[in-house]
């Protein structure tokens, strides 16, 4: 299986403002990749070089078998795009948009139809196909959206924040449509701000900052990154704070730290079960008794912060 989206080297500049600084970026044909990254980290400009919206000024790309520079009206044609705002004509109905958009892919009238009727059907949207979208909540447009970048069965789909200021139960829906869509054999590459939402459905995540690709790994592997599994004890009395501190040096891996609270004291475990036996003896005959007693993973919003250093963009990417 060969790799769906490749790009190497991708650097951009705005004026002053170098917003690409060599990203590469490799995807599997079939896989989702999840890309993250802080705000104005260059995850949208990434996104519009990979779909012919804009240039890079150096560098190289292939989409679906085709080089984005030198033949952008091929990967056009094997591509679908869900930007962070919908774009949909607010006076056309639902069914109508969907219509329009198979037709400009020049899909015959009944195809365009019939493919309308089935994604608005899907995407839960039936009740609502035959009224303006003016009248569609946001959860509403997004996933019409959605819809129109699937209309013409691509190959690729690049989605952009696809859910960013949605409801649960809409983000929901559209997990469950991409899904559907990898498990057709398209390969997705989606930008998110929701960590847990790039856990549940990356393959792959690479974590952009700066306009480079920083980290890049399963979920797992990036857990990995930022240390094993942490005991966490929380007391009811801050009293006993230095007793179960004592107590959790002989299972940690490192010095146990006391939360912002000072009532929780958190450490490394070192032998993973076998140290989570020791800290409870070893507690037990400090005589502290915990009011609450876990184990927790490291994830994913541990290793943006970890590699980020929870940074922002004042401002975001420019816009070109």
């Amino acid at each position: 299986m060969g790799n769906a989206i490749e790009a190497e080297g991708l650097h951009k500049r705005y004026g002053e403002h170098q917003a690409l600084r060599g990203v590469d970026l490799a995807v599997p044909a079939g896989s989702l990749l999840g890309v993250l990254g802080p705000n104005g980290a260059g995850k949208t400009t990434t996104v519009r070089v990979l779909t012919t919206l804009l240039e890079a000024d150096s560098g190289r790309a292939v989409v679906a078998g085709h080089d984005v520079r030198t033949h952008p009206r091929e990967v056009r044609r094997r591509i679908g795009l869900t930007g962070q705002y919908a774009a949909l004509d607010e006076l056309l109905t639902g069914r109508e948009n969907l219509h329009l958009v198979g037709r400009l892919h020049r899909m015959g009238t009944g195809a365009a139809k019939a493919a309308a009727g089935d994604l608005l059907d899907r995407l839960d949207l039936g009740d609502a196909a035959d009224r303006p979208v003016k009248t569609y909540s946001g959860g509403m447009r997004r996933r019409l959206d959605l819809a129109a970048c699937l209309i013409a069965g691509p190959e690729v789909l690049f989605l952009d924040e696809p859910t960013t200021g949605l409801d649960l139960t809409s983000r929901l829906t559209l997990w469950d449509m991409i899904r559907d869509q990898l498990a057709q054999g398209v390969t997705v590459l989606m930008t998110t701000q929701y960590l847990e939402e790039a856990d549940q459905l990356a393959d792959r995540i690479s974590v952009i900052d700066g306009g480079r690709v920083i980290a890049e790994g399963t979920p797992d592997e990036l857990k990995g990154k930022v240390g094993g599994e942490r005991l966490e004890v929380t007391v009811a009395d801050p009293a006993d704070v230095p007793d179960a501190v004592r107590a959790l040096r002989v299972a940690a891996a490192a010095e146990p730290s006391v939360d912002q609270d000072g009532r929780t004291v958190g450490a490394p475990l070192s032998r993973g079960m076998e140290s989570v036996s020791e800290a409870a003896a070893a507690l037990h005959t400090a005589g502290v008794r915990p009011v609450e007693f876990a184990v927790r993973r490291p994830s994913l919003d541990d290793v943006f912060l970890a590699l980020t250093g929870g940074s922002t963009r004042e401002g975001g990417e420019p816009t070109p």
